[in-house]
């Protein structure tokens, strides 16, 4: 059964959480598996696990506490957000490998790019070098993950700030899986005002760089980094 891709578009962030919590919850195993593309009003999310004290100054942007992994996150204009609501299940491969397989899905994007993008062990999401984005080179040994296995093991904030040094964060990930179903996704920071990340520690990391593509060099629109995307979701998390 195919993967259906729905264009939501600008999204109000709390409703469309709603919504999609809502579907996971009333799915059957005959529902078709879904991948929502939206952008979202600037708004703060924060994980189960999030600590307000990661929340600098929230100024006039809202605070939405959500029930995905991690800590607090931005969401913007500018930003494609993704949304899987797949049924693992059906799909044969556990929560691990799904994660893995979003990753790669974002890597595979930069790469379209022109971008080189980076795992981090036990800090899900993708990174890139701040000197040079588009550099093939490895990352130091102790950053990259040694398998699929050690990824999302770490909680956030048990890194030392060190390990993103040189590195700034394009994208973002947190999942929820309720009965093998899940929600939530990542987030890829297209063309955006970068400013509110400054008020947060960002995925719970105090001096945490954030990027998009914009600012490493990379100048394409919404529309077309959500469809590159999304067509590398849809490869990626095939059964």
């Amino acid at each position: 059964m195919p993967i259906e891709v729905q264009r939501l578009g600008p999204a109000d962030y709390a409703a469309t959480f709603a919504e999609m919590k809502n579907f996971t919850q009333e799915r059957t195993a005959e529902t078709p598996d879904m991948l929502w593309l939206c952008e979202h009003d600037a708004v703060f999310t924060q994980g189960l696990a999030g600590k307000r004290g990661h929340i600098i100054d929230a100024g006039d942007i809202p605070i939405v506490q959500s029930d995905r992994g991690g800590q607090v996150t931005y969401h913007g204009p500018g930003q494609v957000v993704a949304y899987p609501l797949l049924d693992l299940r059906r799909a044969g491969y556990y929560v691990k490998e799904y994660v893995y397989r979003i990753e790669e899905s974002v890597l595979r994007t930069l790469a379209h790019f022109g971008v080189t993008g980076h795992r981090i062990v036990g800090a899900p999401g993708i990174y890139v070098r701040l000197d040079d984005p588009f550099s093939h080179a490895r990352l130091a040994s102790s950053a990259m993950p040694a398998s699929m296995g050690t990824l999302a093991s770490t909680s956030a904030g048990a890194l030392p700030i060190d390990t993103f040094a040189g590195l700034g964060k394009i994208a973002a990930l947190g999942i929820k899986v309720s009965r093998h179903c899940t929600y939530h996704g990542v987030a890829l920071n297209v063309a955006m005002d970068l400013e509110p990340f400054s008020r947060i520690n960002p995925c719970g990391y105090a001096g945490l760089k954030t990027v998009d593509l914009s600012t490493i060099g990379v100048q394409t629109t919404w529309d077309d980094a959500a469809r590159v995307l999304s067509q590398k979701l849809i490869t990626a998390l095939a059964p």
